[in-house]
């Protein structure tokens, strides 16, 4: 049988309209257009996508860690969303920090074990999804940060329009 986790959004009249999401026992805000001209805080859809396919990604990478008794003590994955050009894909950018003494050979199997991310699988049929190695993810991209409200904005996106 299959088992169906459902994710509910809603607004929340008690907070002004903002939208919140409830997954299981869990609940957070999410962040946008409130609809009246104001922008909510919490992670945008966009950062929820990311955050999806970095989680899915470091528990694939533990997986295939552990299955092979390898010794990896920690695992750090950050993720970037990019919009693709005028009728380009759009792409995320994973980076993997593993820390442990593992070998370059055990690093690369790692890395190809982040390409076994079912997230990702759902996620590359319509982005593209490349994937390296970091030393340390705190020297993070200083590009400008990207908008929600500037993605509505850019892409025609039917029956949407920005605050």
């Amino acid at each position: 049988m299959t088992k169906i986790r459902e994710v509910v959004v809603a607004s929340d009249l008690t907070n002004h309209g903002a939208l919140v999401c409830q997954v299981g026992d869990s609940r957070f805000l999410v962040g946008g257009p409130d609809g009246v001209g104001h922008v909510s805080s919490g992670p945008n859809p966009y950062d929820l996508l990311s955050a999806s396919l970095a989680a899915c990604t470091a528990m694939s990478v533990r997986f295939q860690a552990r299955r092979q008794k390898l010794p990896l003590e920690r695992v750090e994955v950050s993720v970037s969303f990019h919009h693709g050009a005028q009728g380009k894909k759009d792409s995320f950018q994973r980076t993997l920090v593993l820390d442990g003494e593992l070998d370059a050979q055990q690093r690369a199997f790692l890395l190809e074990a982040a390409n076994l991310c079912p997230v990702g699988k759902v996620l590359g049929a319509s982005a593209d999804i490349s994937t390296r190695l970091g030393v340390t993810a705190s020297g993070r991209n200083e590009s400008p940060r990207a908008s929600y409200e500037n993605d509505l904005t850019e892409l025609s996106i039917p029956n949407i329009t920005p605050d």
